[in-house]
């Protein structure tokens, strides 16, 4: 009772990082509460195929629900199962990939449940709240922070009343980690039927296709990233020839992105991918609040700009002052050297 849930995405029988990420928090604010982590994971055929990709990361009980119906993910069955499962175990605090799958099914629960819910948060912390209208102190609330009004402040959120407290989590911003400590690692395989309205299949998937990602921009050691300040999309190619001599991938600002120089699958920060590579290069990135939530916990951030005052300059490890046109030139030629 009143224990940390994390709902588990799986694609097929392989479950999503973004749910590896919530877990290894899960476990942490768990510890911090002083309580379990319990995590509910729903698929086709994934008996005996996701409990080891889920219980390293620290989980007491984990619920698989396992049922030829419940892959590919439909609305209603997974939240006749949430719903119902939270009924019964009354968790404080309920985490998920803020996803396709996320974004439709938190709001479900959260609305049936009455518990209200916290999209796209960046970080979840464990504090007090003060109710100075009611009069009312409240100890070991869950903090649900993200960015808010475009990104131009950061707002924290509280759920005092309702239970349970639940938000969503884009894939990247927390960081995943096998779990040393000892965890009781149960595994129950709940009878789905009785979860389940038989009503709630009517829905069925025909056709399903899935495009390949084009990058591995999240997992990229080095990100070589570009603003409005690159110019142009010409300019770009620039980036993606230093990016192909250091082995890494190529990001975008959203500014660039809206210029039309780069795919939106590249942009980083608050609206796009978080990443957390060994080296940032931000190239005429001037460094709005928005694309600095998407990199700032990289290892070395190198900035290259002609103003040196751009806000990008104040986060970054070296700053070179110069053009893209100026600069990526000679370190392309300088890497090609070295390489050969």
């Amino acid at each position: 009772m009143n224990n940390i849930f994390v709902y588990c995405e799986i694609e097929e029988t392989t479950v999503q990082e973004v749910s590896q990420e919530l877990l290894t928090k899960g476990r942490k604010l768990a510890n911090e509460l002083g309580v379990e982590l319990h995590a509910v994971v729903a698929g086709s055929n994934i008996k005996g195929k996701v409990e080891e990709q889920i219980l390293p990361y620290g989980v007491d009980k984990l619920f698989v629900f396992d049922n030829e119906n419940l892959f590919p993910y439909t609305s209603a069955p997974h939240t006749d199962i949430l719903v119902n499962l939270f009924t019964e175990e009354q968790p404080q605090i309920a985490l998920m990939g803020a996803t396709v799958i996320g974004r439709d099914l938190g709001p479900r629960v959260s609305s049936s449940l009455t518990s209200g819910l916290t999209a796209d948060c960046t970080q979840l912390e464990i504090g007090t709240y003060d109710d100075k209208k009611a009069g009312k102190h409240y100890d070991q609330i869950l903090y649900q922070i993200r960015p808010a009004f475009g990104g131009n402040i950061v707002a924290t959120i509280v759920n005092p009343d309702h239970r349970p407290q639940m938000a969503t989590v884009r894939s990247g911003v927390m960081q995943k980690e096998i779990y040393d400590g000892k965890a009781k690692g149960e595994v129950v395989y709940p009878d789905v039927d009785k979860y389940v309205s038989p009503t709630s299949y009517a829905v069925k998937v025909i056709e399903r296709h899935i495009e390949p990602a084009q990058n591995n921009l999240k997992g990229a050691p080095i990100v070589v990233a570009g603003g409005y300040g690159v110019g142009s999309k010409e300019n770009f190619e620039l980036l993606f020839q230093l990016a192909k001599e250091l082995h890494g991938e190529v990001g975008a600002s959203r500014a660039a992105v809206d210029a039309g120089w780069v795919t939106n699958d590249r942009q980083i920060g608050q609206t796009g991918v978080t990443v957390h590579p060994k080296v940032y290069i931000a190239c005429g990135i001037s460094g709005q609040i928005q694309h600095i939530a998407g990199m700032q916990d990289a290892g070395i951030i190198i900035s290259i700009n002609n103003d040196p005052d751009a806000p990008i300059n104040q986060i970054a490890d070296y700053v070179i002052n110069g053009t893209v046109e100026e600069v990526v030139p000679k370190l392309i030629k300088y890497y090609k050297q070295k390489t050969n």
